[in-house]
């Protein structure tokens, strides 16, 4: 939605003046209902009263700028352990952690598997599966998630 791209930085100053930083926003239709989403972080983690704070801020900011015509729900959350990339900076903060791989079309046979990612930049993403480094196309690359040992 162009008309929430335009206020992203004024959302991302909103939520670092509160300390914490803007992981990511998204605006989605699930389920039938629009929902503006908001990942907030901070180095110590993210607890109920930090997404409770960035919320009623956002609201406040949302009420005031109106950017957004038909019905949606706010949700602000921390992005979890096992956090999307969604950015090439995400990605190059994750370099040298285990990630779940998803991928349009397979690669090494499978379209899902976990690797260590070891490099990024704006064409494509190297995995070491096993004892090798794999190439991934930005292109075929479906979604990336730190994937964490429990």
């Amino acid at each position: 939605m162009e008309k929430l791209n335009l206020l992203e930085d004024l959302f991302r100053r909103e939520v670092e003046g509160l300390g914490y930083r803007l992981y990511h926003m998204e605006y989605v239709k699930e389920e039938g209902m629009n929902i503006l989403r908001f990942y907030i972080d901070r180095p110590e983690g993210i607890a109920l009263e930090d997404c409770e704070k960035v919320s009623r801020r956002m609201s406040d900011l949302l009420d005031e700028k109106d950017p957004i015509a038909e019905d949606y729900n706010l949700e602000v959350s921390s992005p979890g352990i096992f956090r999307t990339l969604f950015t090439l900076e995400h990605m190059k903060e994750a370099l040298g952690a285990q990630v779940m791989v998803r991928t349009k079309k397979p690669v090494k046979g499978a379209k899902k598997f976990k690797a260590i990612l070891k490099m990024a930049d704006e064409t494509m993403i190297v995995v070491t599966l096993g004892n090798e480094d794999v190439e991934i196309p930005m292109d075929n690359l479906k979604q990336l998630n730190i994937e964490v040992d429990l």
